[in-house]
């Protein structure tokens, strides 16, 4: 960090800047001892051996453990994003609908959602679906798993929506009203395109959540790296160097996700300073688009 002043506070002077590199250096020093610490406590009950770490360099371990564990993750993660992305989309927009019984009704729903722990969603949906027979005995847990997540995450992406589109400028909303646009046309051209862009760190985040909320189907029996770096472990008598390799796992996971999201965002970003700052209300696609019989080109 530079020493210049910043807009969140102000810019340290000698004295704070001796004293905040203090502070960094007894917390690193505190974080290094305690990894050693933790470090000497499992080698000195052997989990370091190299007796721990051999069952990893087996095909057999990745294919009956690992890799199936993985693509449980892989696969719940992916169709409750997608989900949760659809469904927080919808309900976002709902809650900024000028009809007060919608609103109510979809922030009730949004407020509920986002109320009820994950772990006691799923339980429930898995119980729920077991008593009724709704899924095949082999897709209850992922059902389950999938459904808490696409709830839960939906509820609060539903939120950043609806504070994304409620963050643009109100000079938008009013001059694509006056050149006689739709609200659906409003809403499709001019707000979504522009507030996508600035929710997307938001909505990275809880991509992130989502990825690593996988793990709670463990409960339920649903087959996902925890689970199986768990079995793995009591298989191997290597608990700990199989929770190690699927913590290793986790990260580079959401660590993939978060860069292949943030490439994304920087080329929305690159692609809207090339356009010239985002959509613009005279453009050829939206004055096409325009309700028939306003004529756009006599429009205040």
């Amino acid at each position: 960090m530079t020493a210049g002043a910043s807009v969140l506070f102000d810019a340290p002077g000698p004295r704070a800047r001796v004293r905040n590199n203090l502070v960094t250096v007894l917390v690193v020093a505190a974080v290094v001892l305690a990894g050693w610490w933790l470090f000497r406590a499992f080698d000195e009950k052997g989990q370091f051996t190299a007796e721990k770490w051999k069952p990893f360099l087996e095909a057999d371990v990745w294919s009956t453990y690992l890799l199936p564990g993985l693509k449980g993750t892989v696969v719940a993660a992916i169709i409750s994003i997608i989900a949760a992305l659809v469904l927080g989309m919808i309900f976002g927009i709902l809650r900024l609908s000028e009809h007060r019984v919608i609103r109510w009704v979809a922030g009730a729903i949004v407020e509920f959602a986002r109320a009820i722990p994950v772990l006691i969603l799923m339980i429930f949906l898995f119980a729920l679906y077991s008593e009724y027979d709704l899924f095949k005995s082999d897709d209850l847990a992922l059902a389950a798993v999938v459904t808490a997540l696409t709830i839960y995450n939906g509820s609060v992406i539903a939120e950043i929506v609806r504070a994304g589109i409620r963050s643009l400028p109100k000079g938008q909303t009013e001059a694509a009203v006056a050149l006689g646009l739709r609200k659906n046309q409003l809403m499709r051209l001019i707000l979504l395109p522009q507030a996508i862009t600035a929710m997307l760190p938001a909505l990275i985040s809880q991509m992130v959540v989502a990825l690593k909320d996988t793990a709670l189907g463990y409960q339920i029996t649903y087959i996902e790296i925890v689970r199986s770096g768990q079995q793995l472990g009591a298989a191997q008598q290597n608990t700990i160097p199989a929770l190690i390799v699927v913590a290793v796992i986790m990260i580079a996971l959401n660590s993939t996700l978060t860069l292949v999201a943030t490439k994304l965002e920087q080329r929305l970003r690159a692609r809207k300073r090339r356009k010239g700052g985002g959509p613009v209300l005279a453009a050829d696609s939206i004055i096409t688009d325009a309700a028939p019989g306003v004529d756009v080109t006599k429009a205040p």
